[in-house]
């Protein structure tokens, strides 16, 4: 595991598109492109890391605003995905625990996110990694004309 730089742009970006495809990790369905994944990079209050495998970036994890109010500034929104090849070969494990320390270096005491509840792999993921899932969102947004559920989950990091 490492922090992201530009250079990884173009291969997080074909891993987040994978997930946008996949259709059970986000309710994106427009593809992103090198440019909007290298406008996350370089904020040291925001970690983005990478997990690579003989050199290739394999999944990442990023870290991103909650809400804009002060009283929120220690609480980070994230993201994981983990390369189609690379899912259920236990990347994702040591790639999540770096990536909670660097946001506890970056000052949050909190991280949160949203997930599918036929996500199975990534909330045994989260459950592994000591996530609590917070309850449901119901009909939280449409994905293909089909309103969708999402699981809130959160872990403290500091406190």
């Amino acid at each position: 595991m490492r922090p992201a730089d530009l250079a990884d742009a173009d291969r997080i970006a074909a891993i987040y598109n994978e997930g946008i495809f996949d259709r059970i990790a986000t309710f994106e369905t427009r593809e992103r492109t090198r440019e909007e994944v290298a406008a996350w990079l370089g904020d040291p209050h925001y970690p983005v890391l990478v997990s690579q495998l003989n050199g290739e970036v394999i999944a990442w994890a990023a870290a991103s605003s909650y809400r804009p109010r002060e009283c929120y500034s220690g609480i980070a929104e994230f993201s994981i995905y983990v390369a189609r090849e690379a899912r259920g070969h236990g990347v994702g494990r040591p790639l999540l625990e770096a990536f909670l320390a660097a946001c506890e270096a970056a000052g949050f005491w909190k991280v949160v996110s949203r997930v599918f509840p036929e996500n199975l792999a990534s909330r045994a993921l989260l459950t592994a990694c000591g996530f609590r899932e917070v309850g449901v969102y119901e009909n939280h947004a449409m994905l293909d004309g089909e309103w969708r559920d999402v699981i809130i989950v959160e872990r403290l990091i500091a406190v």
